[in-house]
């Protein structure tokens, strides 16, 4: 009993720590945009065209979630607009996927736009450590791009 209690009083520390640092990172990396969320929206898609890739498709999520809390009974108003663009880069998705084939759930990357109540941020998802970190870089070097930085 004694054993078990232990191990469950270990395991429930481990737990802990792991959940507090998790919960610790963002999951997504942003940036403040100084103008409207048209002007950000312009210069996420001229940063990305800019580099020679090609913009897959445009989510506007920011509608969606507007369109469809209405019918789920919600009165939440997450974004006043958000869109995500997605994208692929030839040249690094063949370097990251040679070294790790599954590298494709990865893909395509994608840079959102979200405004919320007046307050614009462009970012992207973080990706893990090792060679995805060149995919976190085109990521951010597109999107200080966008910044004007």
């Amino acid at each position: 009993m004694r054993n078990t209690c232990l191990g469950f009083g270990l395991s429930l520390i481990l737990a802990l720590n792991l959940t507090g640092s998790v919960a610790a990172q963002s999951p997504a990396i942003t940036y403040a945009f100084d103008g409207s969320f048209e002007d950000a929206t312009f210069s996420v898609e001229s940063a990305i065209l800019d580099a020679g890739l090609v913009i897959d498709y445009v989510s506007h999520t920011g509608e969606m979630l507007a369109r469809t809390g209405q019918d789920l009974g919600s009165e939440v108003r997450i974004f006043d607009a958000a869109d995500i663009f997605l994208f692929c880069s030839a040249v690094v998705s063949r370097r990251v996927m040679e070294a790790n084939p599954m590298n494709v759930a990865h893909c395509p990357y994608s840079i959102f736009v979200a405004d919320r109540e007046g307050e614009v941020k462009i970012g992207y998802r973080r990706y893990p450590d090792g060679i995805m970190q060149e995919v976190q870089a085109l990521l951010d070097s597109l999107v200080q791009d966008a910044l004007g930085d």
